[in-house]
């Protein structure tokens, strides 16, 4: 088992320690191609950095794009709640992901369990 780092803002944060938030989307890029199910993660929050959460890896959905993950996952476990539901788009990965990187990496989504 390895453990990995990685970044995360306030709200997600939030919303995985909660159990509302199961599947973190990322980049499919060379660090989340070395992830494999059994991992751990430990995130650490963007505006503190003595804030971490340790998950463990329990499934990994690899896609081209962003729309094929949003049609293939179950939203509501991927930071969306009813408030906000009905206007989810991948788009909205836009502000985080660069669509030259999404192109060029695909993405993936990583099931994430409380360690």
């Amino acid at each position: 088992m390895r453990e990995h780092i990685m970044n995360l803002t306030p709200a997600p944060m939030l919303e995985i320690r909660a159990g509302n938030k199961t599947i973190e989307l990322r980049l499919n890029d060379e660090k989340r191609k070395q992830i494999s199910v059994g991992d751990a993660i430990k995130f650490i929050n963007t505006e503190d950095s003595k804030d971490t959460l340790r998950e463990t890896v329990v499934d990994l959905f690899v896609f081209s794009s962003f729309a094929e993950l949003y049609d293939n996952l179950p939203l509501l476990k991927c930071g969306y709640n009813e408030d906000n539901i009905t206007t989810a788009s991948p788009d909205d990965m836009d502000i985080y992901y660069p669509k030259e990187k999404q192109n060029q990496y695909g993405v993936v989504g990583i099931e994430i369990s409380l360690l």
